[in-house]
Parts: structure tokens; sequence; C-alpha cells
């Protein structure tokens, strides 16, 4: 089946780390891949994204923070956060990019003292 399984997320004080995982399909795992998150209040943001020959690109917000990486062999995505604040806080999901359906159920990272 076409399946996203995000894990990793976690509550952590401002300034500190995380390293959120992705297990994708096989199918999935074909196309490009993205982390994807969406903070209370707002709309669903493109955060990094990372080709099947492991060219990488961020938002301007995360540039030099975070890290996309990819395991072929474990149809896995991965993103390390670092320097993390409270405008982090969000439900993080990994996809293809373009996004499509079904989407996983994302895994919570909370940025708070």
């Amino acid at each position: 089946q076409v399946q996203l399984v995000e894990s990793g997320g976690d509550l952590v004080q401002p300034g500190g780390s995380l390293r959120l995982s992705c297990v994708a399909s096989d199918i999935i795992f074909r196309h490009n891949m993205a982390w994807y998150r969406q903070a209370p209040g707002k709309e669903r943001e493109l955060v990094a994204t990372i080709t099947r020959g492991s060219l990488t690109d961020y938002i301007e917000s995360v540039k030099g923070r975070f890290t996309i990486s990819r395991d072929n062999r474990k149809n896995s995505v991965y993103l390390q956060m670092n320097k993390l604040t409270p405008e982090d806080t969000a439900v993080y999901w990994c996809n293809t990019a373009p996004a499509r359906n079904p989407w996983g159920q994302g895994t919570q990272v909370t940025v708070s003292t």
C-alpha cells in the first residue's frame, strides 16, 4: 500500500534539537521527497525537499538549521532540526514533492519552555 509513517516529534526547549524520521512505501519513495509542516492557525507549508539524487532545498526560515536526508535502502527520509524556536512548533509530515494523497498521521513538534 501507499503509506507514510512519521516519528521523532517531541517537546523540546528553544535552542534544542530533534531528528524526525519517515518510512515510506516503495511506490512513494521512487519520487522526490519532502517535509511539510502546519503550525497552529496557519496553512500547511513545504519545509525542505530532497531529490532522488539527494539534491536538497529549504525554505529561508530553516536554512542553516535543518538538514534533510534520505536512505534509499531503508525507504527513509530524515529531518535533522537544530536551534529550534517556538515558530517551529507544528505537526510535521513527509510526503512526495509535490505532495499527494493520502497523508500520514504526522508527528508533533513542540518548542517551548
